[in-house]
C-alpha cells in the first residue's frame, strides 16, 4: 500500500521558528529522505508537498484518501514557549494510526537517542482526524531547544530521523 508522507507547514506557514530554523524548511529535508529511503524499499510514495509551498490541511488529507488504505506521516518539528523541553513524540487519532505511532516512535528514540515524550492521542489534528487510512504524525526534536535545534539542522540528523521513521513505516507493514 501507498505511503503519503507530508511535510508539515510550507510558503506563508513556515510553523515554529527559532534560532533562524524554519520548521517548514526541516520537514520538507526529512521528507524527502524518507521519500528515497521508502522508494529504495520498493514501496510506493507520494509527497504532499515538495518545495516551500503552502498546502491547506484539509488538502492534506484528501490527497491520501485517493489511495484505499495509504499509511499517512506527517512530519514536523516541535517547539515550546519553555525552552528546556525536549525529545520526539508521536500522535495518532486511530487504532491503526496507534499501531504505526508505536513503531515509528521506537525506532526513532532508538536511532536519535532523543528523550521518548511517548505516543500521544492527537485527535485535535486536522490532518489525523481527516485521513481514512493509517495516519500519524511525528515531532522529531524541538528546535525551541537549543541542543536539539543544533542537532536537528545537521543533515546527519535528518537522516537518522528518516531512517527511523522509515523503518516504523516497514514494521508496520510487514
Amino acid at each position: 500500500n501507498r505511503v503519503v508522507i507530508d511535510p508539515g507547514h510550507g510558503g506563508k506557514d513556515k510553523g515554529a521558528f527559532w534560532g533562524g530554523i524554519r520548521e517548514s524548511d526541516l520537514n520538507l529535508k526529512v521528507a524527502l529522505k524518507v521519500e528515497n529511503l521508502l522508494r529504495a524499499h520498493g514501496v510506493a510514495v507520494t509527497l504532499t508537498r515538495r518545495s516551500d509551498k503552502f498546502i491547506a490541511l484539509s488538502h492534506r488529507a484528501s490527497l491520501a484518501n485517493r489511495y484505499g488504505d495509504a499509511i499517512f506521516v506527517s512530519i514536523h518539528f516541535n517547539a515550546s514557549t519553555h525552552t528546556y523541553v525536549r525529545g520526539v513524540e508521536t500522535f495518532y487519532a486511530s487504532s491503526k494510526g496507534k499501531k504505526l505511532a508505536g513503531y515509528i516512535q521506537s525506532s526513532l528514540v532508538e536511532k536519535l537517542h532523543l528523550k521518548n515524550r511517548r505516543i500521544r492521542l492527537g485527535k485535535q489534528y486536522a490532518v489525523l482526524n481527516k485521513t481514512r487510512g493509517t495516519a500519524v504524525l511525528v515531532e522529531c526534536g524541538y528546535i525551541s531547544n537549543a541542543h536539539e535545534r543544533n542537532l536537528c539542522r545537521r543533515s546527519w540528523f535528518q537522516s537518522l530521523a528518516a531512517s527511523g521513521i522509515v523503518e516504523g513505516i516497514l514494521r508496520h507493514r510487514y
